[in-house]
C-alpha cells in the first residue's frame, strides 16, 4: 500500500474526526470529492486507488479532474472551488507527515480557486408562495406532509439539512411557538413560527405521531426525508404550481431558493438585514447583503427619496423664430 491510502485514512479519521470535530455534512462532502477524484485517476491511468502514489496525483492531474467536474459533469464553479477546497485540505495534512513530498504538495497548492459571476438570487414573490403552498394535494398524507415542509421552509428559511435533522423534540406549538435547529458551523439557533404555521404543524404532528426523536418530516419507511428527496418534491410542487402562476416556470425552484424567499419577505417587510443574518444563521452579515442587492423595490424607493438633477436639457432649443426656421432647412 503506497504513503497516499493511510495518508488519506489519517486526515478523515485524526484530522476531521478527532482533531476538528467535522460536522457529519462536512465529512460527506470531502469524502465524495475524494471518491470523485480517485475514480477519475483510476480511470485514466488504470491505477487502483489503493496502489497511488501522490505522484498520481500531482498539479496537472488534480487541474485535469477540476475541469472534468466542470464540463463532464456539468457542476458549478463553486462546486468546483469546494471540491478544491477539500483537496487543498488534505494536501496539507498531508504536507506535515510525509515532507519528501514537498514539491507535489506545494504546486497542488498552489492551484487557485476560479473566480465565478454572482448572479442575483432567486426568490418566490407573495403570489409565487402561495401558488406552491396551495400546490399539494391536502388530501393525501404525503400532501399534508409536504404543505407543512414548504410552509415551514419559507418561514423559517431553514437549510435543506437542517429541514432532514428536524425532530419532534425540536418543535415548541405552545405559548411562544418556536422551533430549534442546529446549522451550518454548529450554531444553534431559535426561529419563532406564525399562527398559521403552528396549525398546520399541530395538525400534521398529530396525523404521523411518534417520539421526540423522530423526524417531523419522514419518508414512507420513517426515516428522514433525504435532501435529494425533498429538492424532488420542491421541484415537483413548482411544477404543479405553474399551472395557476405561469411565473414559477422561468424559475429553477429548489429548496434553497425557499431559504432565500423566506429572507426577501423580511427584507420586504422592513426587517434590519442584521436580524435576517441571525434569522439565517449567517456567520457574516456580508453574507446577506446578496438580498439587498436582489431587491429592486427597495433601490426605486432610495431612488425615490433623492431629489431629480436640475440638468439643462442636452438639446438645442434655438431662441428665435427666425433661426428655427433656419435650422429646420
Amino acid at each position: 500500500m503506497s504513503a497516499l491510502a493511510p495518508t488519506l485514512e489519517a486526515y478523515f479519521t485524526q484530522r476531521l474526526a478527532a482533531q476538528r470535530r467535522a460536522s457529519p455534512n462536512t465529512v460527506a462532502a470531502y469524502r465524495d470529492t475524494f471518491r470523485l477524484l480517485l475514480t477519475f485517476v483510476q480511470d485514466s491511468t488504470g491505477t487502483p486507488p489503493a496502489k497511488l502514489m501522490f505522484e498520481n496525483l500531482d498539479a496537472p492531474v488534480i487541474a485535469a479532474f477540476l475541469d472534468h467536474l466542470e464540463r463532464q459533469r456539468g457542476v458549478a464553479i463553486s462546486t468546483r472551488n469546494a471540491r478544491l477546497a477539500a483537496i487543498h485540505s488534505l494536501f496539507h495534512f498531508a504536507a506535515l507527515r510525509h515532507p519528501e513530498h514537498a514539491a507535489v504538495i506545494q504546486r497542488v497548492l498552489a492551484i487557485p480557486s476560479k473566480r465565478a459571476d454572482r448572479a442575483l438570487v432567486t426568490y418566490l414573490t407573495r403570489p409565487e408562495i402561495d401558488a406552491l403552498l396551495a400546490a399539494p394535494d391536502s388530501a393525501t398524507r404525503i400532501g399534508r406532509r409536504d404543505r407543512a415542509l414548504l410552509l415551514v421552509a419559507l418561514q423559517t428559511g431553514l437549510r435543506v439539512s437542517e429541514l432532514v435533522g428536524l425532530r419532534r423534540q425540536d418543535i415548541e406549538l405552545r405559548t411562544g411557538a418556536h422551533l430549534y435547529c442546529t446549522g451550518k458551523g454548529r450554531k444553534q439557533r431559535c426561529t419563532p413560527l406564525l399562527t398559521q404555521t403552528v396549525v398546520v404543524l399541530r395538525d400534521w404532528l398529530a396525523e404521523c405521531g411518534g417520539g421526540p426523536d423522530d423526524p417531523v418530516f419522514p419518508g414512507p419507511a420513517g426515516n428522514p426525508l433525504t435532501r435529494d428527496a425533498i429538492t424532488r418534491l420542491v421541484a415537483r410542487h413548482a411544477a404543479t404550481a405553474a399551472n395557476c402562476c405561469p411565473s414559477i416556470a422561468t424559475k429553477r425552484v429548489s429548496p434553497h431558493v425557499l431559504r432565500h424567499s423566506a429572507a426577501m419577505q423580511l427584507l420586504e417587510a422592513g426587517v434590519d438585514v442584521s436580524v435576517i443574518a441571525l434569522w439565517l444563521g449567517h456567520e457574516s452579515i456580508r453574507t446577506t447583503d446578496i438580498y439587498q442587492h436582489a431587491d429592486l423595490r427597495l433601490k426605486e424607493r432610495a431612488l425615490a427619496r433623492t431629489a431629480p438633477p436640475s440638468a439643462p436639457r442636452g438639446r438645442y432649443q434655438p431662441p428665435d423664430a427666425l433661426l428655427a426656421f433656419l435650422e429646420a432647412l
